[in-house]
Parts: structure tokens; C-alpha cells; sequence
């Protein structure tokens, strides 16, 4: 859970946000119980108004960086304007279960 509240509070303290979800999924993953790796993230500001998709996740990159090097492995970045949340019915895709690792199956 701390990764998650960095995660958090990193990214509230530099967007102006109008919804931010962060979500661990490393339950998803074959990685140890209880692991902080993998987290989806839905973050809605109009800070990314004319901003493409790679520069709004670069934006988010750098600010996560440093954590990137510390066991945090991947981010499922959502990442949109106010006008692109509400046309997408404040709703996004389900990520897939991992097939890696241990999950794959034969």
C-alpha cells in the first residue's frame, strides 16, 4: 500500500486532477503476494489539453522515475482531458491477466 499512496500523492501534488485512480494490480502478475510491481492508473486533467498520448506519458514517467528503479516494473497509464474522460463515459478498459511467468500456460 505505500507504493500506492507514493503513486498518489506524487501525482496529485504536480496535475491539476479532476479524478485519479491508482490501482495495484500485481495480484495480476506472477510475482510474490503482497508485491507493489504493477499499477494501473487513470489520471483526468485538462493539464494535458493538447498534449499526445506519448508526451502525457512521458509526463507521468518522469515524475514516477525514480521509483521505477526501485522495484516498481509497470504502469498501465490512462491518461485524459476532461472532455476525453466524459466522451469515454468515465469508464476504461479492464487490463488482461498476465500470461507470463508462472501464469502461462501450456
Amino acid at each position: 500500500m505505500q507504493r500506492e499512496r507514493q503513486i498518489t500523492e506524487i501525482l496529485n501534488q504536480n496535475f491539476a486532477l479532476q479524478h485519479l485512480e491508482v490501482m495495484n494490480e500485481s495480484h495480476m502478475h506472477s510475482v510474490p503476494p503482497n508485491s507493489e510491481t504493477h499499477f494501473k492508473v487513470v489520471l483526468v486533467s485538462d493539464d494535458f489539453e493538447g498534449q499526445s498520448k506519448v508526451k502525457r506519458h512521458q509526463a507521468v514517467y518522469a515524475l514516477l522515475s525514480s521509483m521505477m528503479q526501485e522495484g516498481l516494473h509497470a504502469l498501465a497509464l490512462h491518461t485524459h482531458t476532461v472532455g476525453e474522460w466524459q466522451s469515454a463515459g468515465n469508464t476504461v478498459p479492464d487490463s488482461p491477466d498476465c500470461m507470463g511467468g508462472s501464469k502461462k500456460s501450456d
